[in-house]
Formats: structure tokens, sequence, C-alpha cells
């Protein structure tokens, strides 16, 4: 993994030169690297022209972009492609950039096009000459300014307004979202831009539209982790599951949420649970109400206190009476689960995409 410079490479310039020395000191000392200037029509920044030892050649149409979004990919996709049937026949294509997260990667991969970020993230491939070089810096921006939005969806606000956005069919004003999310205005547009900048929200005019939900949820995930993101303790129903959804629906404990497996069974059942996931806000208080004992091993019950309550929000009663949480949260809780955890999620998600009238608004 390459260590980015401290000083990030500003202009379009300096990362060409930056990205073209990186690839160059990958390379074998008998592989020669040329940067060439573009046809002065073309709609490209550079060619890099990459010889080996045998003389054969490949070169890469290069696009060099300061920042790079995901809703950008099509367009500098499209011009260097046009570029190359306009005026290079037989030639690739390259991204160069300061830097590029991780979802911008996997798209330029996904679509045949190699890239160069600052940091050290490279993949360059050719079949003729065979080339394949692949590297790893840094996966998250070394250089975002205290004023550009978190680069990820941790937190409250972000599971606040992920949720709304999923739950709800939209479009949505930021108006609207603040409104249905719970969360603050300045968060709000925080987590759109990101959203944006992932790809994942497109604005059209003063609205924003989610038209890909399971791939926000799945992106939420991430970030997001039943375990990771909550304090959990650990427990023994002596008497199974069937008897822990019974105590819960006729105890006077009320703040709770039972999600994972068991929840994920009131809508796609997929197979017995091996344990129930719950979010209480006392763990020791649901415990003793519950008739709970502690366990370090052998747990059948997994007691998670949340660090923001919007778990609970949209949460239902199961066919046992007792309360579990909306559709979404159990999906992304399964899929950071450990086990079989992740493949009930996906499950649950296919139900999700099959029946959106039985649980999404709008």
């Amino acid at each position: 993994m390459t260590k980015p410079t401290t000083t990030p490479p500003n202009s379009e310039a300096e990362i060409l030169t930056e990205c073209t020395e990186l690839l160059r000191n990958r390379l074998p000392d008998n592989w020669r690297v040329d940067v060439q200037r573009p046809p002065t029509d073309a709609a490209i920044d550079a060619i890099l022209a990459l010889t080996a030892p045998s003389g054969e050649q490949v070169r890469f149409l290069v696009g060099v972009k300061r920042l790079l979004v995901s809703r950008d990919i099509p367009k500098v996709s499209d011009q260097l492609r046009w570029a190359a049937d306009r005026e290079l026949i037989d030639t690739k294509t390259m991204v160069m950039s300061r830097y590029l997260a991780p979802p911008i990667r996997d798209r330029l991969s996904e679509g045949a096009m190699s890239f160069i970020d600052a940091t050290g993230n490279i993949l360059v491939q050719s079949s003729r000459p065979a080339l394949y070089v692949r590297d790893r810096g840094a996966d998250k921006d070394p250089w975002r300014s205290p004023g550009r939005p978190r680069g990820s969806l941790a937190g409250e606000p972000a599971a606040r307004v992920v949720r709304a956005l999923i739950a709800g069919r939209g479009p949505w004003s930021a108006r609207d979202l603040v409104s249905a999310s719970g969360a603050s205005t300045g968060a709000t547009y925080r987590v759109l831009e990101f959203l944006q900048e992932e790809g994942l929200v497109q604005k059209t005019g003063k609205d924003y539209v989610l038209e890909d939900w399971p791939k926000l949820l799945r992106r939420w995930s991430r970030d997001y982790s039943f375990f990771r993101n909550n304090r959990t303790s650990s427990y023994i129903e002596p008497r199974g599951l069937e008897a822990l959804q019974s105590k819960a629906a006729n105890s006077r404990y009320s703040q709770y949420a039972i999600t994972g497996t068991i929840a994920a069974a009131q809508w796609a059942p997929y197979a017995p649970a091996r344990a129930a996931m719950v979010y209480v806000d006392d763990a020791a208080r649901a415990a003793n109400e519950w008739g709970l004992r502690p366990a370090e091993k052998g747990a059948n019950v997994i007691l998670a206190e949340p660090k923001y309550d919007v778990v609970f929000s949209g949460a239902s009663t199961n066919r046992e009476g007792a309360v579990i949480v909306a559709v979404e949260q159990a999906a992304v809780d399964l899929l950071t689960g450990p086990g079989r955890n992740p493949s009930e999620g996906e499950e649950l998600i296919s139900w999700m995409e099959r029946n959106e009238s039985a649980w999404r608004r709008g």
C-alpha cells in the first residue's frame, strides 16, 4: 500500500505527473512509459503509451479529473470511448484522479477502464502486450477538507435519512426528507450530498430521487452494523426463542424491537432462528423482566442497546405478538451479521423487491 504525499496534487497536470510516476515505479525497468500530447480536437487530457521489452505497445487515452463522483462516470467513459473511436483505434481508456473512492473504482473496473489515483489505487490492464498492474492506496480521501461531507453512512443522521429514503418512494424535497427522517436540516443536506457523490441519489430540480434502494441498503451496511454500532450483551433463554417472544409480547417492558432472523420471518422465512437479536433501551432491565441468564458461551439471545433510537422507528408486531423492527432495519442488521445472516439479508431484500407495495410508502 502506498502512503500518499502530505501535499495533494491540485492541478490536473500535477495529478497526471504523479499518477504516471506511480505506474512507472511499479513496472519493470525494461518497460517504457511515455506521456504524449493528445490531438487538439480530442476530448482527452493525455495519451499514456506503455511499451514492452518486445517493442509491443499499448496506448491509453487518459481523462484526468481532480474529483470524480459516480454520476460523472458515464459522461467521462463516453467521452474517452468516443475519442478512441474517432481518433485512435485500438486504444484503451484510463482515468487518473487525486483520489478515487472504492465505489468509483468498482464501477470503473466493471466498465473495463483502467485507473490510477495519487494515493496509490491502481488498476492497469492490457491483453496485448500482456500487462496487469494492481495496487491499493487509501480507502478514504486523505485530503478531504473539513467542510466536505463525511465519507461514510455511519452515524445517526445517515441512518435516519437512509431509512426514510428507503421506506418512502419519493421523490423528496429536502424539507420533506428532514420532516420524515427527523434529522437536522444541515445533516440531511450533508448526507444527500454524500449520496449524490456516490451516485445513489439524483437531484432533479429541487427534488431528490432514489432509483435503486437495494443498492443504498447494501451501501449502508458497509458503515452500519448491529454488532459494531451498538452495545451488545449475551444471554440464554432456557425455554427457547418462542418463549422469549411470548415473554416480550406479554411483559411490561415495552422499549424493545426484535431484529434479525426472527423479524425477517414475518416477511421472508429463511431458516429457524439460532439466536434472537433484540434492540432494548436497557439490557439489564429487559433481561431481568424476561428472566434471561447472562452467558458468555451458548447464548441464544443478543440484547443490543442502540446508540440512537431510530432503530425503533417504524416497528410493528409479528404473528406472535412481539414487536419487530421495520423491514429495512432487519435487512441491514442481517447483512452485517455472522454466519448465514448475510444470506438471510439478501433473501429478505429479494422479498422486498417483489413486494414493495406491502412495505414501502408512496
